[in-house]
This record gives structure tokens, sequence and C-alpha cells, in this order.
């Protein structure tokens, strides 16, 4: 009897410590998303519950364009920052000349406000920029990057910049998590650099390499202040993506497409969740 008491003391005491973060969560989180869930299934005019508002989202050219360009910037963007991260963590996890200098970088766009890397990168791709100003120099035509094929090119370029240092500090604890007792037994086996890598460093970092992944892959949904920042409103087609439609059915008011789109966009996230863990799961079983 005491030992259930003493259970149910402890379990009020968790939710006295946790209230505040719940009550904050719902009000700021879960219940706003409800609302916009509700919002999604009625009529601009008389309320009324329907799937009218996905039949139109979903046959609408612009909802689809922004859609086919946030799931391509996904596709390209998180393998390319995964296998950078790596590469600079193993880099960074041995003894190199530049080492410190490595690490003064990959830290720097942690703490660099986002208006100051949008003032950046306005500085390098602007019609007068700095790459324009090259190109002149060789004897090269102008070019209006934001407004050409390059755009895409160059929010992966400034999505990656942004997001490498968090995941190399990730990738860094686990790197150093690995006994060294593996490699030294490695190399009196006579194995290569490359069977140690997929033999070991790989097979050890295989949680890290979920998390790094997970996060990445929400990251790569939250480049809309970037870009808006640097092409405005309506960018290029290439780079205009789910949260340049949300915003603009923001400025026209319409609430009902507005909350459609963020329903499904996060129906897409969970779904791309679930099977990361899914397959981290599948992994792990493998392993054992």
């Amino acid at each position: 009897m005491n030992i259930h008491r003493v259970r149910l003391k402890e379990i009020l005491v968790a939710l006295c410590f946790l209230a505040p973060s719940l009550v904050g969560f719902a009000v700021f989180y879960l219940i706003p998303f409800g609302t916009s869930v509700l919002y999604s299934f009625q009529e601009r005019l008389t309320a009324a519950l329907t799937l009218a508002n996905y039949s139109e989202l979903l046959s609408s050219l612009s909802f689809q364009k922004a859609a086919a360009n946030t799931f391509r910037f996904t596709a390209i963007s998180v393998p390319v920052l995964v296998v950078l991260s790596l590469v600079v963590a193993m880099v960074l996890n041995q003894r190199v000349f530049f080492r410190n200098w490595l690490r003064t970088v990959y830290v720097l766009p942690l703490v660099v406000p986002v208006a100051s890397i949008v003032l950046f990168w306005q500085i390098m791709f602007d019609w007068n920029g700095v790459m324009n100003a090259l190109l002149n120099y060789v004897g090269l035509n102008r070019i209006d990057w934001m407004k050409s094929e390059w755009s895409g090119s160059i929010i992966v370029l400034i999505y990656v910049w942004k997001n490498i240092g968090y995941n190399v500090v990730l990738f860094l604890a686990g790197l150093q998590n690995i006994p060294e007792q593996y490699y030294e037994i490695a190399d009196l086996e006579g194995a290569g650099p490359v069977r140690k890598l997929f033999g070991i460093t790989l097979v050890y970092l295989t949680p890290t390499m979920f998390l790094v992944i997970l996060m990445s892959v929400l990251n790569s949904f939250k480049v809309f202040r970037e870009t808006y920042l640097i092409a405005g409103a309506y960018p290029q087609d290439r780079i205009y993506m789910l949260q340049h439609y949300m915003n603009n059915m923001f400025l026209s008011l319409d609430m009902q497409k507005l909350s459609a789109a963020a329903t499904l966009m996060a129906i897409c996230i969970l779904v791309l969740v679930a099977v990361l863990f899914r397959t981290e799961r599948m992994f792990r079983s493998f392993m054992e």
C-alpha cells in the first residue's frame, strides 16, 4: 500500500513539474493545430464540414508546384547535408592542423542571426554582388541568380551552410563514443580504412545517423525565412515552396486552404518520421 502511495506521489510531483510545459504546448501548439484542422474541413461561407478544400487544394497547380519543389528540395538537400556533416565530423575527430579553424567555421552559423545570414548571401548573389563582380572580372555576363535555374542550388547551399554545424556536433558525439579498441583490433587484423568505415564507424553511428537524418528532414521544411528574405513572396518557380503557398493564402485571407495545406504538410512530416523510426527499429533488430 505504501509503495502505491509513493508512486502516486511521484507521479503527482512529476505532473506538477510538467504542467507549465504541457499548458504552454497545448495553448501555443496543440489547440491552434486542432483549430486549423477544423478550419480545413469548413466552407468559407457556411462553415459546413466538407472535403471541398482538400479537393481544390490538390487540383491547384500552385499547390502541386509548391509540394513538388518542397519534396525535391528535401530529397536533394538532406543527403548532401548528412554526407558533408559526416565527412566534416570525421575530419574534426582526427588530429589535423586546421581543426580549430574548422570548428569555428561550422559553429558560426549556429550563433549568427538569420538576418545576418540573409544579408551575407544577398551580398554574394545580388545583381551587383560578389559573384557577378567575379563573372564581370573574367569577362562573362552577369546572372540574376535568384531568378534563374541556379536559385535551387543556392537555397540548398544556404540550407547546408546553416545546418551543418548542428549535425557535426551530433556526429562528433557519436564518433567519440565508439571505443578505440575496435579500431585497434581492426588494425591488427589488417582491415583497411574502407572496411573500418563500413564495419565499425557507420555501424556504431547508426542511432546518431537516424537522429541527424530526422533533424535534417524537419529543418528542410523550415527554409522559408531565408528564401522569403532573399527572393521575396513570389520567387523563381524552382524555389516556390509550400511555405510560400501558405503565406500567400494567409495574405489573401483564405484560411481554409491555408489550414488544409498545413494539415497535409503535417501529415507528410509525420509519415516521414514514422518511416524513419520504423526503419531504425528494423535495422536495430537486424543488427541484434
